[in-house]
């Protein structure tokens, strides 16, 4: 039964009764409860349009048509604020119903419509760092959130896998590796060769031209460039897929950079014979001054391409590939200029025309002391960061499970490990900075993953005794709401589907964070002042089929922020 769609029907229709055209009748949920369970606004915006004073016309609207079954009343209070009070035995259905539904309620508001998310996005043959985990974990969430929603997605890995940074790569390869080192080349390997080769550059301007020399020689299809070229690739791609595992990160398409290199002459060429790129000092670029933007440099004065030719090629090749109904892409916020500008262009090239671009930029990662600087010698490596959160993690489940193997608490370490470094980024607003300490990365109780993760594993514990007890499903069972604590938490799950629709719409996984935190509060509350296994018979049955809910709708909110949900803490 959907509550919330058959209360907004009753108003809608009582709205248009009253006063025609209006389009009244949205209710949110109730702040405070003692007046009811959901409340509408929108008797003050109307009645101010119709001229009519605004308690009145909501008195008028309630009642206008006999009150449904599933509302226990409807009251008017203040200037005209409508409050509704569902009956128990109609959220008690709605309960049932959602819980019993392969989607939990979730509408398939985005079937037949495909979705391409851009996000992660690291750099061949450099490890990825601390500042990769927001746009990879929230990336993530959102392409999770929007498959739950009915959308096809095609997950892109955007890959930095060309550029001048492959020729001074090369020499360092060739020059400062033993043929050891090269045998059994690594990520790390290649930092170093960069790192000593790239500071060559700087000393040795013949070093420099060399490099030149060993990227054109690439750029230009070399045989013996280009393999040393695809074993980079090849290795990085190794070592990200460790990290994605750890993470269960999984992507549809990496498509790097050098994917999109044949495009980018054909695209400024475009642009020229649409009068929209024109030369200036050598370079060619789009005035964007109509658009309140910066000038965009389309291919520069060396004949070289940028990231902006290189985004307008990929948006034209997902357009004619997939024709997806929006492109996402998931970055830091220092390139929301760069975003604004491709955007625009695309559009004036016509390639938005069915396609929404979105750009969904979060706030940087720092330290107390400041940004990370691979200069500064301060920058965390993503694989140390897990690591750190599993030994951290571990030492609690050592002192907690003594008696369990060395596989099982590894396990579970590593779950929780994963659950907190992703909640502590997913339960923030992702446009808002983080200040990174371990502490807050890592916590174990308080709005965390892991105190998520254990609300589930009580859970699962609960109707675990219970099905032993009993032999029976806890799904089976009538569900009636017998006190304020069992219809508040049942309320909140109705509120689900909503929350996850808001989620995707946005693109803002903090607001199933939220959510998923308020969730278990009040499943707590409940618990401690409802007995559940020692209550009677017939009380018992329909407490843990409202538990039951609970642990579907937990387990499928953490799911659906990519945090793991272990039987057992």
């Amino acid at each position: 039964m959907d509550c919330e769609g058959l209360a907004k029907k009753w108003l809608s229709e009582a709205f248009e009764a009253v006063v025609p055209g209006c389009g009244g009748g949205k209710v949110v949920p109730s702040k405070d409860t003692r007046f009811g369970d959901w409340q509408c606004n929108d008797a003050m915006g109307i009645a101010k349009r119709a001229g009519k004073n605004p308690r009145a016309l909501a008195e008028e609207v309630i009642r206008a048509l006999p009150l449904p079954e599933i509302l226990e009343k409807a009251e008017v209070a203040g200037p005209g604020f409508i409050n509704l009070t569902l009956s128990k035995s109609a959220v008690a259905a709605g309960v049932c119903a959602l819980a019993q539904d392969a989607h939990l309620g979730i509408a398939q508001s985005g079937a037949g419509e495909k979705v391409v998310i851009d996000y992660s996005s690291p750099n061949v043959a450099k490890p990825m760092h601390i500042g990769h985990i927001r746009s990879t974990v929230i990336g993530n969430a959102i392409d999770r959130i929007l498959r739950a929603l009915g959308y096809e997605v095609i997950a892109d890995n955007h890959l930095g896998d060309w550029g001048t940074q492959f020729g001074i790569l090369i020499m360092g390869y060739r020059h400062f590796l033993t043929e050891e080192e090269r045998d059994n080349l690594t990520v790390e390997l290649l930092e170093k060769v960069y790192v000593k080769s790239y500071n060559a550059t700087k000393e040795d301007p013949a070093w420099l031209e060399q490099c030149r020399e060993e990227l054109v020689r690439l750029q230009a299809g070399n045989a013996e460039n280009l393999a040393v070229w695809k074993r980079f690739i090849e290795i990085s791609l190794k070592e990200f897929g460790r990290i994605y595992d750890r993470l269960d990160v999984h992507f549809d398409l990496y498509r790097g950079e050098s994917y999109y290199q044949p495009m980018l002459a054909p695209v400024v060429e475009t642009l020229k014979e649409k009068g929209l790129a024109t030369q200036s000092e050598g370079a060619w670029i789009v005035d964007m001054k109509d658009e309140g933007l910066e000038v965009a440099i389309v291919r520069k004065r060396d004949g070289g391409f940028n990231y902006t030719s290189t985004d307008i090629a990929t948006v034209k090749d997902r357009t004619e590939s997939f024709a997806p109904a929006r492109i996402i892409y998931v970055t830091d916020d220092r390139q929301q200029l760069h975003f604004k500008q491709f955007f625009a262009i695309c559009a004036k090239l016509g390639y938005c025309a069915k396609t929404v671009l979105q750009h969904v930029y979060f706030g940087l990662m720092r330290l107390p002391e400041g940004t990370f600087s691979t200069r500064q010698g301060n920058v965390i490596k993503l694989e140390t960061l897990l690591d750190e959160a599993a030994a951290r993690a571990r030492k609690i489940v050592d002192e907690s499970h003594p008696d369990w193997s060395d596989t099982a608490r590894a396990a579970l370490a590593e779950a929780i490990g994963i659950g907190a470094i992703k909640y502590a980024d997913l339960s923030h607003d992702p446009t808002t900075m983080i200040v990174f300490t371990w502490e807050r990365a890592l916590a174990l109780e308080g709005n965390s993953g892991p105190y998520l993760q254990y609300a589930n594993a009580r859970l699962n514990s609960l109707l675990d005794k219970y099905r032993a007890a009993t032999g029976e499903d806890p799904s089976a069972h009538p569900l009636v709401l017998g006190t304020d604590a069992e219809k508040s938490l049942a309320l909140h799950l109705l509120q689900y589907p909503n929350t996850v629709q808001r989620a995707g719409d946005l693109c803002k996984p903090s607001i199933l964070a939220d959510y998923l935190y308020q969730l278990s509060q009040l499943y707590s509350s409940f618990y401690q002042s409802s007995p559940v296994l020692k209550a009677e018979p017939e009380v018992r049955d329909s407490r843990i089929r409202l538990c039951d809910a609970v642990s579907k709708v937990l387990r499928g909110g953490l799911t659906l922020l990519g945090i793991p949900t272990p039987e057992r803490i």
